[in-house]
């Protein structure tokens, strides 16, 4: 029997350990600079935020310790008055009765603006009007104000004349002031005009996240197009949809130049939505702003405070409706 002898083969050199390579220190060191940008512009809007709250705060509490009536009741604004008196219950009403309307007439449109854009229209015709829709958004304030003062206004009153004749049982529309219709309505179906573009331009972007697989597995089921919309497309996009809303709310809650050109302003609160008058507080302030005395400056500082706070509660209640509506969209899966 043959015996066999190994080989001896050379030891093997030891390979030294892999160091870091330029392109991954590269990395690591973007990484650290864009984390520390990142942190540093979150910091930055919160100290801005917080500089203007102050400054607000500081200017409404001297307005405030020097009048003599109360700040929320009081249905008149005469800061230069001796004493001087000026309330925001009036602002505060037509600001959020025009923004309801707005919200009211503006996001069912755009929400179906969006589905025909994103789920039904032909591509040839979805991008020609997507491309509009988004144009209609860079259209500056005065340009709709000058429209509807010009256009809107004189348009709306043979609609007055017709919801007061049939509908004034509503209280709502009763009209009992007959005039030209520079009223809260008007206000409200120009302020739904001009969030329209916003609403649907991001509800659109929304709907088309829409995972594809869940529209398929509908239809394979038998579902109809209305059925996958209903059960795919709205769930998954619910809270897209209150963002896009709540973008909108912002800018109606916050418009001055339009609504200061068609609205005849007054310091009384009517639920009578065809009546001429009502006040906002973005309009009240670009009004009183340049004849106000200091006094009046603070005053309107004050107002511009409470339509800061109102802001943030409307944007925080819509980060708590999305956050419990998260789970159930479909947006985690």
């Amino acid at each position: 029997m043959a015996s066999t002898t190994p080989i001896d083969t050379p030891p093997a050199s030891p390979v030294p350990p892999a160091g870091p390579s330029s392109s991954s220190s590269t990395g690591r060191a973007g990484d650290k600079i864009f984390s520390g940008l990142s942190r540093g512009s979150g910091i930055l809007l919160l100290v801005v935020m917080a500089s203007i709250a102050g400054f607000l705060t500081y200017r409404a509490a001297i307005a405030i310790s020097k009048d003599q009536g109360n700040f929320f009741t009081t249905f008149d604004w005469s800061p230069s008055a001796n004493p001087p008196v000026f309330g925001i219950a009036v602002l505060l009403f037509g600001t959020i009765v025009s923004s309801i309307i707005a919200m009211v007439i503006a996001v069912p449109i755009a929400v179906g603006i969006a589905l025909f854009l994103s789920h039904y229209a032909p591509r040839k015709v979805a991008a020609p009007l997507a491309y509009v829709v988004d144009l209609l958004a860079a259209v500056p304030s005065i340009i709709y104000g000058i429209w509807g003062a010009l256009v809107l206004v004189p348009y709306l009153g043979g609609l007055n004349v017709w919801l007061d004749q049939y509908f004034s049982w509503t209280y709502v529309f009763d009209q009992t002031q007959p005039g030209v219709a520079r009223n809260m309505l008007t206000v409200g179906i120009l302020l739904a005009i001009m969030i329209l573009p916003i609403v649907t331009s991001v509800s659109r972007e929304v709907f088309l996240q829409v995972p594809r697989m869940n529209e398929e597995a509908a239809l394979a089921l038998g579902a109809t197009r209305w059925e996958v919309i209903r059960l795919s497309v709205l769930p998954f996009g619910r809270s897209g949809v209150i963002s896009a809303s709540m973008l909108g709310l912002g800018r109606a809650l916050g418009e001055t130049m339009a609504v200061a050109t068609v609205l005849s302003p007054n310091y009384l609160i009517s639920l009578h939505l065809l009546d001429p008058g009502g006040a906002t507080f973005a309009q009240n302030i670009a009004a009183k702003f340049d004849e106000a005395n200091p006094l009046g400056r603070d005053a309107l500082i004050a107002s511009g405070l409470v339509l800061f706070v109102l802001t943030l509660l409307v944007n925080g209640a819509a980060r708590l409706i999305i956050a419990r509506r998260k789970e159930y969209s479909g947006a985690n899966a």
